[in-house]
């Protein structure tokens, strides 16, 4: 039985609710991501990473947490504890929820799990080239420690003190 939280703030009115990802879930994180993320390929003339990755594997290795909105899969936060930070690996938002601030609602929650864990930072890498998601990550308090080249491009470390 999968473990089923509310949103801190929200009633659960069936309209958002908030739960753990299990094996049986890894399919739809992947067809969400990949939906996601579709936006990004003709910006970087390549599927970003979290298209490619093994969510088989995740599911069972990350804490990924699913935000389902009026019973349907709306978005989803990969994350990974490490020391001293929890790393978070994959934010995705289905394109038909976009622009309703789930993305925040996720970045806040992110910040939830790493005081829960004992982590006193947040970090998370993204393309440089994905300049509304680096903006984003800055109004929410997330500095710049690096930037780093990559298949091409560039990779921009951020984080966050919690």
């Amino acid at each position: 039985m999968q473990q089923r939280d509310v949103m801190a703030g929200e009633r659960e009115t069936g309209a958002i609710a908030l739960r753990r990802a299990g094996p049986a879930d890894a399919e739809a994180v992947r067809a969400l991501t990949r939906a996601a993320y579709a936006k990004w390929v003709p910006v970087i003339g390549r599927e970003p990473l979290p298209m490619t990755a093994d969510y088989e594997h995740a599911v069972r290795a990350h804490r990924i947490d699913l935000l389902v909105a009026a019973g349907e899969l709306a978005a989803l936060i990969e994350m990974v504890p490490e020391q001293n930070v929890l790393l978070i690996e994959n934010v995705a938002v289905a394109p038909a929820f976009q622009g309703r601030g789930l993305g925040r609602r996720l970045m806040a929650h992110a910040e939830v799990v790493a005081r829960e864990f004992g982590l006193g930072r947040v970090r998370l890498y993204t393309n440089a080239r994905f300049a509304e998601n680096v903006a984003l990550y800055r109004r929410l308090g997330y500095a710049i420690d690096r930037e780093e080249r990559f298949r091409g491009g560039v990779v921009v470390h951020m984080s966050r003190v919690v």
